[in-house]
């Protein structure tokens, strides 16, 4: 089946399923114009502080009490394994698996309250800030969706036309590419407004002991369908418009929505963007020194995150990092917590330092917002296979630049880190947070399916402590 403008239908008469995956691939780029009305409105509206976004999420709920709320005085079976240690801000500590980001954390906004109801094993709140689904209902992508924070970005046309305006690396939320997670998706606002999604193929060094037994992922993203993005023929090219051609006769069988009379401009759009050198170049990891490069760590989480700092110089508006493979390389922490996080920070630790040192360095962390946070915490109490489980009743977000405040610490939680005792941050909060950053008003509306007016920010409001 493929998706063509939130419709499914059958793939044509002689294209494989492989080539209409590829075609699909190639049509996730947004920046289809918005009515000259909507453009007028976003044009009085002042910009933000953040002119961009690199959201790290670390897919399954990161466990807050062993990273950024440690409770040294707890018992053993809440505590953990780990010991803290002291932060570049005074009286704050962290895990010390995480020196690097210690030292950062007088530049940090650190949200210890992260608090919500939606139980569920996909970045929905996280990219949307909606949390009134269920995991039966909102598990799997679908069409009633509501639309991501990057999507929105799109339909408001913010952003530059010669470059993917929104990307998610290395692939799709979806265990190693295996399903649809919901989330990044443009939902009711129509699939043109999904972002890029590359794909990957991570190389292992071992097989895996199971779920809980972390092997490091090497690789890095790439754009999809594209071999070899620098030496695109001239041949390969227009095969693909020979493919785009066919579904272009497919679709005049559909209903002539707006979305399908703008295909042909939105087709050059992709197409413009698939030749373009701001494009290749923000992929082409291999022009980076050896020295940055391990400096990010030559894993496909570094790579990814690097290509996402590449992505912020060529003008790419929000960008996505899902951290989410198999053979042990996710935060659903269930079993072995202690065991996946003595692998798991030290990545996480090297590619925060390197990202936001590089951004410093190169004048963009003021106009760059870095979010790094889960769907979800984890539970206080350790559970029989030194594992952790859900827990949403609270969990961090860590947020640098764009706006931010340095050196502030939002929300404090009980002995276990099981609740928060004051300001509790809702997924909408967080929403409206980020929406506030990049200059967008959380409480404009959408329409759903039916018509309805929906808020993008679901009712949350900015999180004015961490705003500068």
């Amino acid at each position: 089946m493929l998706r063509v403008l939130g419709r499914q239908t059958v793939a044509c008469d002689g294209v494989t399923r492989r080539e209409a995956m590829r075609v699909g691939g190639l049509s996730l780029f947004g920046g289809v114009t918005l009515p000259t009305f909507l453009q007028a409105a976003r044009s009085q509206t002042p910009r933000g502080s953040a002119k961009s976004v690199i959201l790290l999420n670390l897919f399954g709920g990161p466990p807050h009490m062993d990273m950024f709320d440690p409770k040294p005085e707890a018992p053993a079976n809440i505590r953990g394994e780990f010991q803290s240690i002291a932060t570049a801000l005074p009286g704050l500590q962290i895990c010390e698996l995480l020196p690097e980001t210690a030292q950062l954390m007088d530049r940090a906004s650190l949200i210890r309250t992260y608090s919500h109801k939606y139980n569920s094993h996909n970045p929905y709140n996280v990219l949307t800030g909606f949390d009134g689904g269920s995991d039966r209902e909102n598990y799997f992508a679908k069409r009633t969706d509501h639309p991501s924070i990057g999507s929105i970005c799109q339909y408001l046309d913010i952003g530059p036309t010669d470059v993917p305006r929104y990307v998610t690396m290395p692939a799709f939320p979806g265990y190693s590419q295996s399903l649809r997670r919901a989330g990044p998706y443009g939902g009711y606002l129509g699939s043109r407004y999904d972002p890029l999604f590359t794909v990957c193929d991570p190389k292992f060094d071992r097989k895996a002991k199971g779920d809980y037994d972390p092997v490091i992922a090497s690789g890095a993203p790439v754009l999809p369908s594209l071999d070899a993005l620098p030496d695109v023929t001239a041949r390969r090219l227009d095969r693909r418009r020979s493919l785009l051609a066919q579904f272009d006769e497919k679709l005049s069988q559909f209903d002539t929505s707006r979305a399908t009379d703008s295909m042909g401009h939105f087709q050059q759009q992709v197409f413009s963007l698939l030749t373009s050198s701001k494009t290749r170049g923000a992929f082409d990891i291999s022009q980076e020194p050896d020295v940055v490069r391990d400096r990010y760590g030559r894993n496909l989480w570094g790579s990814s995150v690097l290509i996402a700092r590449r992505l912020v110089e060529a003008g790419s508006t929000f960008i996505t990092v899902n951290w989410e493979a198999k053979n042990g390389s996710h935060w659903d922490l269930h079993g072995n917590t202690f065991g996946m996080l003595k692998s798991h920070l030290p990545q996480l630790d090297r590619l925060t330092k390197a990202l936001i040192v590089d951004l410093e360095e190169r004048d963009l962390l003021d106009s760059t917002l870095v979010v790094i946070m889960g769907e979800m915490g984890r539970t206080p109490r350790i559970n029989k296979n030194s594992g952790r489980d859900h827990w949403p009743q609270c969990g961090f977000s860590l947020l640098f630049g764009g706006g931010t405040k340095r050196g502030t610490v939002v929300g404090t939680t009980d002995s276990q880190a099981a609740y928060p005792t004051d300001r509790p941050v809702s997924a909408g909060d967080m929403a409206a947070t980020i929406y506030h950053l990049l200059g967008i008003d959380a409480a404009m509306t959408v329409n759903d399916l039916s018509g309805r007016p929906v808020h993008i920010g679901h009712g949350g409001e900015p999180v004015r402590e961490v705003i500068a």
